[in-house]
């Protein structure tokens, strides 16, 4: 217990009371009892705890050659059919942990901890997240609409209707929308999930080759791309929506109607109901003057009507995040370059 006092500010108290073999719980009681003035705790072991030696010879036992291929459990009935009990497997499995000598011996795939995408827009064409939504065929089946979004602004850079999901149709529809908006590059970051077209080779390839950086959401973690999903909700929720099955043809009229409607029309709540266009061309700011002038006006002519003050027009918020964190790290850090 004095090891554990003296270290635990340094090297934290679960690792040294690990490293010393104290339970967590012992240690947080008996400082307890300390600080309350209580008697010293003297340091016993428990009356059915195993002894040193008795759990030296049961770790030699349980590393024998003859059971290196067997579990506790498994050992425990070999030696009692043999008429010797050394002790519970439970017991084995405790001796075989503090020893380190137990682990997974199975060929189990595994998978190395993805880190959580962290993004900031503060500007359109800085950030650019896409999705893949379905379209219910006339004839059965569907069709692939291929939707990329600004972060800053929700407005809808691209889309592309599909007859299905690959990496070269990928690799197309970002390419288009970098050459007809004009972007540079090396200022943009694409993210997607981790579906098949995302993180095709295809599309890799156009990353490098562009300089653009790409980030991903982390396996079966919708919120990490909820803007596009969202975007697209709001589309398929909208007046301009068709509904029913269709033919590719009939998707791909109406599609341009419901696009336009999203981007010129609708005024989207989380942008100060400005419409997704006018913040991407920044026509917002000279609209929120003019809001502003009329609240002006109003206020002049009837200020007890405004009983928190003088109104003032939202504006649309400065910053856009994909998993904002409490303290602000490095702006832009995608996935991909963790995994």
């Amino acid at each position: 217990m004095t090891l554990v006092d003296l270290r635990h500010a340094e090297l934290g108290i679960r690792p040294t009371c690990e490293a010393v073999g104290v339970s967590r719980a012992t240690w947080y009681r008996r400082k307890a009892r300390a600080r309350a003035g209580g008697i010293p705790v003297r340091v016993r072991s428990h009356p059915r705890r195993i002894g040193a030696d008795e759990r030296t010879r049961i770790l030699a036992v349980l590393c024998e050659e003859r059971f290196a291929d067997l579990t506790p459990r498994q050992v425990h009935a070999a030696l009692l059919s043999e008429g010797t009990y050394l002790c519970s497997p439970s017991s084995m499995y405790r001796i075989l942990r503090e020893s380190r000598a137990i682990r997974e011996r199975r060929r189990i795939a595994s998978h190395p901890r993805h880190a959580t995408p962290v993004l900031v827009a503060t500007h359109p064409d800085e950030v650019w997240t896409w999705d893949i939504t379905r379209l219910p065929a006339s004839g059965g089946g569907h069709y692939c609409l291929y939707v990329a979004i600004d972060l800053y602004s929700r407005c809808v850079v691209v889309w592309r209707l599909a007859r299905g999901e690959s990496g070269a149709v990928a690799r197309d529809f970002i390419h288009r929308a970098v050459l007809a908006n004009g972007v540079d590059p090396a200022g943009l970051t694409v993210h997607a999930d981790r579906g098949v077209p995302m993180t095709s080779e295809p599309l890799s390839e156009l990353f490098v080759r562009l300089g653009i950086r790409k980030s991903h959401s982390r396996p079966r973690t919708s919120n990490d791309n909820a803007f596009s999903e969202a975007q697209l909700k709001t589309l398929k929720y909208g007046p301009a929506w068709p509904e029913g099955r269709m033919t590719y043809d009939q998707w791909r009229a109406s599609c341009p109607e419901a696009f336009h409607w999203y981007n010129h029309r609708h005024q989207h709540a989380s942008i100060a109901h400005f419409t997704p266009a006018e913040v991407h061309t920044g026509r917002h700011l000279a609209l929120r003057a003019v809001r502003q002038r009329a609240l002006d006006r109003a206020w002049a002519l009837h200020p007890e009507r405004f009983v928190r003050g003088r109104p003032v027009a939202q504006a649309v918020p400065g910053e856009v995040w994909i998993n904002r964190p409490e303290q602000e790290p490095v702006k832009n850090v995608p996935q991909a370059a963790a995994s």
